[in-house]
C-alpha cells in the first residue's frame, strides 16, 4: 500500500517540546500520520521554526508529504508571535467592514506561514458570537451578524489561499453560542436545523462556496438536530455539512483530547467515529498515548469507510502540500520582521475607528 492511501494519514497530531519526539518520528517515516499541528510551546526564533518544520518534512515518505498546520487567527490566537508580525483580532476586521482589508492581511498572514513551511491554518473562525459577555468564541468571531462574518470570511479565504496556505473554517455547525468551553465540558446548544440555516450555518455556507480547503467541526451537542452525539460524530450533522452545503473538502475534528468529547468517548471511538460519519482528518494534540490509539481505531475501520475520507486528503495534498524541496518558496520575502505586514496590521486599528484591544475570552 502506498503510504498516501495508509489510514493513519487521516491522523494529525501535535506533541510537547521543540524536537521531535522519536516515537512519533518513526510513525510519520512510515506513513501512518499525515499531519503535524504546531502551537506556541513547539516554537521558537524563526530559524528554529524552519528547522523544526524542515524535519518535520524530511521524515515522510516522498510519496506522502507531511502537513504541517497550526492556528494562526490574528488577536489572542496566534502561535507565530514577535517577532513575526502581530495581527489584530477578526473582530476589528469585522468591525470595519472592509472586506479588501481583510483579504490583504490573510494575504499577508498567508506569507509569513508559507515562509516557514506551513501548508494549513487552522482559521479563520466563521462562528457567529452570541454577544454573551463571557460568550467563548468572542472577537475571534468577526461579528455578531451572520452575513458579515459570512463576507469577511470568505474574503480571508481567498486572500490567505491565494498565498498557497490551506484554510480550515471553524467550528462547524457553530460554536458562536455557547458560554461553555468544550476544552473542560460538552456545551449544548438548543438551536434546531431551521435556526442553524438562519444563522450559524450562513458563514460555512459561503466558504464552501469560496472553496475553503477544510472546515473543522465543533464538540457541541445539538440536540434539536442529533439528540445522542456531538457533532464531531454525529452523521446527522456531517449530512448537513456534505449535502445542504454541498461541501467536498476537507473535514477536520477539533481536538479529540478535549474534554468535552475525551472524558466521554476513548480515542479509537472518536477517531473511528468521526470518520464514519463523515469526516475525513482527526486532530490529536498533545499526548501520544492517545495517537495510537486513534490511529488503532483508523487502522480497524473499514475500506468503505476510510476510502471517501482518503480520496479527500489526496486531493487536498496534491492541491496545498507540495514535496519538501518546494516547501519553502524563494519568492517570498525574508523575515520577519516584515515592515509593510506591521504597517498593515497597524491600518486595521485604523479601518476600526480604534476598537479596544481587549481579547475577550479564552484562547
Amino acid at each position: 500500500m502506498s503510504a498516501l492511501w495508509q489510514p493513519g494519514q487521516l491522523l494529525f497530531c501535535g506533541f510537547e517540546g521543540t524536537a521531535v519526539p522519536r516515537e512519533l518520528a518513526r510513525l510519520i517515516e512510515q506513513g501512518r500520520v499525515g499531519g503535524v499541528a504546531l502551537f506556541a510551546r513547539n516554537l521558537r526564533g524563526p530559524a528554529a521554526v524552519r528547522e523544526l518544520i524542515r524535519s518535520l518534512r524530511s521524515l515522510a515518505p516522498d510519496e506522502a508529504p507531511l502537513c504541517v498546520a497550526m492556528d494562526q487567527e490574528g488577536g489572542r490566537v496566534q502561535r507565530l508571535r514577535a517577532p513575526w508580525t502581530r495581527w489584530p483580532a477578526m473582530r476589528r476586521l469585522g468591525a470595519a467592514d472592509h472586506v479588501e482589508h481583510t483579504r490583504q492581511v490573510a494575504a499577508a498572514m498567508g506569507t509569513e506561514l508559507r515562509e516557514v513551511g506551513v501548508s494549513l491554518n487552522l482559521a479563520p473562525c466563521v462562528d457567529v458570537d452570541g454577544e454573551a459577555d463571557d460568550a467563548i468564541i468572542g472577537d475571534r468571531s468577526f461579528s455578531s451578524q451572520p452575513d458579515t462574518v459570512a463576507r469577511h470570511a470568505a474574503a480571508f479565504v481567498r486572500g490567505m489561499q491565494a498565498a498557497h496556505v490551506a484554510c480550515c473554517a471553524k467550528h462547524f455547525p457553530g460554536h458562536g453560542g455557547t458560554t461553555v468551553d468544550s476544552h473542560h465540558e460538552l456545551p449544548r446548544v438548543s438551536a434546531g436545523a431551521g435556526e442553524l440555516r438562519d444563522g450559524p450555518l450562513v458563514p460555512f455556507a459561503r466558504v464552501a462556496q469560496a472553496d475553503v480547503a477544510a472546515m473543522m467541526t465543533a464538540h457541541i451537542l445539538y440536540p434539536a438536530v442529533d439528540p445522542r452525539r456531538p457533532s464531531t460524530i454525529s452523521p446527522v450533522v456531517l449530512e448537513i455539512l456534505r449535502h445542504e452545503l454541498a461541501y467536498d473538502g476537507l473535514v477536520i475534528t477539533d481536538d479529540i483530547e478535549m474534554k468535552a468529547v475525551a472524558h466521554r468517548y476513548a480515542p479509537a471511538e472518536l477517531a473511528a467515529g468521526a470518520v464514519a460519519a463523515g469526516g475525513d482528518v482527526v486532530l490529536a494534540c498533545r499526548h501520544f498515548d492517545v495517537v495510537v490509539d486513534a490511529l488503532r481505531g483508523l487502522e480497524r475501520s473499514r475500506d468503505a469507510v476510510l476510502e471517501p475520507a482518503l480520496q479527500r486528503l489526496v486531493a487536498f495534498k496534491r492541491a496545498f502540500v507540495p514535496r519538501l524541496d518546494l516547501a519553502i518558496d524563494e519568492e517570498v520575502p525574508t523575515g520577519p520582521p516584515y515592515p509593510e505586514h506591521i504597517e498593515l496590521a497597524g491600518a486595521s486599528a485604523s479601518v476600526s475607528g480604534g476598537l479596544d484591544p481587549t481579547e475577550r475570552g479564552p484562547a
